[in-house]
C-alpha cells in the first residue's frame, strides 16, 4: 500500500502539472480547436504515467526536490503520448483501441492525429527548455535536452521503431540478440531517459558519471523487463483489461520473447532482469524502495 499511495501522489501531481500547460480546447485561435482537443485526449487518456513515475522515484531518491522534477517528468510522458499516437497510425501499427478508447486517429482523423503527436513532441522540449518551468542549472538543462532528442530519436526509440517494422515478417530469422536490441531501443531508451533526467536534477556535487551508468543499467533491465512482460500479456491477457488489442503479434508474425524463448522461459528472464535491476541501484541503501517497487511492477503488471 506505501507504493500504491506514492504512485497516486505522484500521478495526481503530474496531471496537474500537464493539464496547467496544455492548451485547452478554449483556445483563442478557432482552427486550432480542434487540434487542441485532440492533444488533450491523448495525454488524458487514462495513461499509467510509469515513465514520470520513474523521474520523481529517481530524483527523490537523490534528494531533489519535487519542484525540479516536474518540467522533466512533463517532457518524457509528452514524448511517450506523441510515440504513442503515431505508433497507432495506419501506416504503422495500425491499432484502433488505446487505453480502452479509440486511438487518436480514430477519434479525429489521421491528419490532426499526426498533427497532434508533432505538436506534443515540440512541446516537450519547450518544457525543458524553458528555466521558468525546468529549475534547473543550465548545463544540466542542456544535458537533459540531449538526452531525451538521443533517446527518442534515430539512435532510440524511432530507430527501435523502424526496426521493428523491418523485423515484421521475419520473426524465424530474427536473432535473440536483435531481439534485444530492437526493444532496448523501441521500449528501453524511453525508460532510460526517464531515469536519466530523474538523475539530472541532482546536484552536481553528488553525482557523477559512475553513478549515473549504474542508474542506466538498472533503466536497460527494467525497461527490457516490461517489453517482455508486455509480449507475455499479448498471449495471456484479453483486450478489456490491456485496453488495446490482443494478438496483433502473432497476426504480424513478428518476433516475441515468448515466441523465441517459450512463455515459461520469457518470465523467467523477465525476473532476472528485475533482480539485475536491483543489484544495479543497491547503492542508494534504503534510498531504492520506490524504484524496487517499480521494477516489480514492470513485471506483475496485468495491464
Amino acid at each position: 500500500m506505501v507504493f500504491e499511495s506514492y504512485q497516486k501522489a505522484r500521478c495526481d501531481r503530474i496531471e496537474k502539472f500537464l493539464a496547467s500547460l496544455l492548451p485547452s480546447a478554449a483556445v483563442p485561435y478557432p482552427d486550432s480547436t480542434r487540434l487542441s482537443e485532440a492533444i488533450r485526449y491523448s495525454v488524458f487518456n487514462g495513461g499509467k504515467r510509469i515513465r514520470p513515475l520513474l523521474v520523481y522515484a529517481t530524483g527523490e531518491a537523490l534528494g531533489s526536490p519535487l519542484e525540479k522534477l516536474d518540467a522533466p517528468a512533463a517532457a518524457i510522458e509528452l514524448i511517450h503520448c506523441y510515440s504513442l499516437i503515431h505508433d497507432d497510425l495506419p501506416a504503422m501499427d495500425d491499432d484502433d483501441l488505446r487505453r480502452g478508447k479509440p486511438t487518436c486517429h480514430k477519434a479525429f482523423d489521421e491528419a490532426t492525429a499526426i498533427l497532434a503527436g508533432d505538436a506534443i513532441q515540440a512541446f516537450a522540449f519547450q518544457i525543458l527548455s524553458d528555466p521558468k518551468l525546468n529549475m534547473v542549472t543550465p548545463q544540466q538543462q542542456i544535458s537533459m535536452i540531449q538526452t531525451l532528442a538521443k533517446k527518442s530519436g534515430m539512435e532510440g526509440m524511432v530507430g527501435g521503431q523502424a526496426l521493428d517494422l523491418i523485423s515484421e515478417g521475419n520473426h524465424l530469422v530474427i536473432s535473440l540478440e536483435h531481439l534485444r536490441n530492437i526493444h532496448q531501443m523501441k521500449t528501453g531508451c524511453l525508460i532510460e531517459a526517464s531515469v536519466t533526467l530523474g538523475a539530472l536534477t541532482s546536484s552536481e556535487m553528488t553525482l557523477d558519471s559512475s553513478l549515473i551508468a549504474k542508474f542506466q543499467e538498472y533503466a536497460r533491465c527494467i525497461g527490457l523487463a516490461f517489453q517482455i512482460q508486455d509480449d507475455i500479456l499479448d498471449i495471456v491477457s484479453n483486450s478489456q483489461t490491456l485496453g488495446k488489442s490482443i494478438g496483433k503479434d502473432q497476426r504480424q508474425n513478428k518476433a516475441t520473447f515468448p515466441s523465441r524463448l517459450g512463455l515459461e522461459t520469457a518470465k523467467q528472464y523477465a525476473n532476472v532482469l528485475h533482480q539485475k535491476a536491483l543489484e544495479a541501484i543497491d547503492f542508494l541503501h534504503n534510498q531504492n524502495h520506490h524504484l524496487e517497487a517499480l521494477s516489480e511492477f514492470f513485471i506483475n503488471r496485468i495491464n
